[in-house]
């Protein structure tokens, strides 16, 4: 859809483009991926890619399982450091990079979740994004992603060129297949919801032709976002 990046750093600021928190921030892990680690599908050490403000990275860390948190936006970085302090979680760190050049975490990894990120690149940054994940993947590590599918959100979405926020790069199965599998062995895609705060909703219901009935939400009046868990691993 979109060519241009998120401005990551007014995301997470306080009172930034959002006027709080992004939306798919709720509080605690996205329920697709809590479901994920009550099965025991997840493995130490784990890299939560795109962390953001840690919702994942904590409760994977209270647990007990050892997690990297890495975002581009140092004030995500910052709160969740705080976060992880004030609970006193020693074996949540977290580190600022670029997750579509990084390097220094050459096979470290059992489980690499990404949890809204892919959706969120430039069509043309994913190539770069998966191989610095499959670099960072000890052989035989879980890869794990949820995505908005190109159904989730409505196609008149249009913003000024120089709005802060960009909408995603929702894909279809086949796409999602096709990027992953140049580096990962796909096991299944199956169908999932990306859960969304109630601002979501509100924002949507603003565009004209958007119909808010097409939508489920949650037992917390949270949007439902059409989506796919992707589930893949890492040769051995």
């Amino acid at each position: 859809m979109t060519g241009k990046l998120m401005d990551w750093e007014a995301a997470y600021r306080d009172h930034g483009i959002f006027g709080g928190l992004p939306p798919w921030n709720i509080g605690e892990p996205q329920p697709e991926i809590a479901a994920l680690l009550r099965a025991g599908g997840i493995r130490s050490e784990v890299l939560d890619a795109g962390c953001g403000i840690a919702e994942l990275s904590l409760a994977l860390a209270a647990q007990g399982h050892t997690v990297v948190g890495i975002d581009i936006a140092g004030s995500a970085i910052a709160k969740a450091k705080q976060a992880a302090n004030d609970r006193g979680f020693s074996t949540a760190s977290f580190v600022q990079d670029d997750l579509t050049s990084l390097r220094g975490y050459d096979r470290r990894f059992n489980t690499i979740i990404d949890s809204t990120v892919f959706e969120s690149l430039p069509v043309e940054m994913r190539d770069h994004y998966l191989r610095s994940l499959h670099r960072a993947a000890a052989p035989g590590a879980m890869y794990y992603v949820l995505v908005s599918t190109a159904s989730a959100l409505p196609k008149n979405i249009a913003l000024p060129p120089d709005a802060p926020a960009v909408p995603p790069n929702v894909v279809t199965e086949q796409e999602l297949r096709e990027a992953v599998s140049e580096y990962w062995k796909v096991d299944k895609i199956r169908p999932a919801f990306i859960h969304a705060h109630p601002v979501l909703a509100k924002a949507l219901s603003q565009i004209p032709g958007v119909l808010m009935d097409d939508y489920e939400v949650d037992e917390k009046n949270r949007l439902k976002l059409p989506a796919f868990l992707l589930t893949a691993h890492k040769a051995a």
